[in-house]
């Protein structure tokens, strides 16, 4: 089942244990108010997967692995880790934490299909870096793709100077992306044959 959890300015999801993205930093409370309001807790929250490294989708990443959950990071991401760290840090009443990489569970794409089935998940990361050189998307069987900030399949024909995007589309589509769950969007159902 998926929850989606909206408690400020980006779209979070929950799937089997698994949290997609988080807030900005100071969001905890909210998050909590989120969960709670769907029957869940902090405590079901075992993994956490930020769709790529800026400060609306990782605020809380941080505070989160150092309250339980692990976080999957894919291997394409670890080098942009920090990078809005500075950026996250400037409201201290927020209470930024870093994200402490080396107690992460760091896969490859190529990985993630047999790691998200030992966790109960069907599906696979995909590396999405039209938005964001450390994009990833999560495509589960069943159609639900999680894709943070890309761009909309709507709007891909006025991208045509943008052939990543496009490629980044194709792969989702071929993994049977149906169901698009965004970061800022509302849900999106393609029709069969979209492109």
């Amino acid at each position: 089942m998926i929850f989606t959890l909206k408690y400020g300015n980006t779209n979070t999801y929950f799937v089997n244990g698994l949290l997609i993205d988080t807030d900005m930093a100071g969001t905890l409370p909210a998050l909590r108010r989120a969960l709670k309001a769907q029957g869940l807790s902090q405590g079901d929250i075992r993994y956490v997967l930020a769709t790529h490294y800026h400060p609306d989708h990782v605020g809380l990443v941080g505070e989160l692995t150092r309250q339980g959950a692990q976080l999957l990071l894919p291997d394409h991401q670890l080098p942009h880790v920090h990078a809005f760290d500075a950026v996250c840090a400037r409201d201290r009443k927020a209470g930024f934490m870093p994200v402490d990489e080396s107690r992460a569970a760091v896969i490859s794409a190529g990985e993630s299909r047999a790691f998200l089935a030992s966790i109960g998940i069907a599906g696979e990361i995909v590396r999405t870096g039209s938005h964001s050189p450390d994009g990833a998307a999560l495509v589960l069987d069943d159609g639900s793709a999680f894709v943070g900030d890309l761009e909309p399949l709507a709007f891909l024909d006025g991208y045509a100077d943008n052939p990543a995007l496009r490629a980044d589309w194709d792969s989702l589509l071929h993994l049977g992306a149906r169901v698009i769950h965004y970061g800022h969007a509302n849900v999106q159902v393609l029709s069969r044959g979209a492109r």
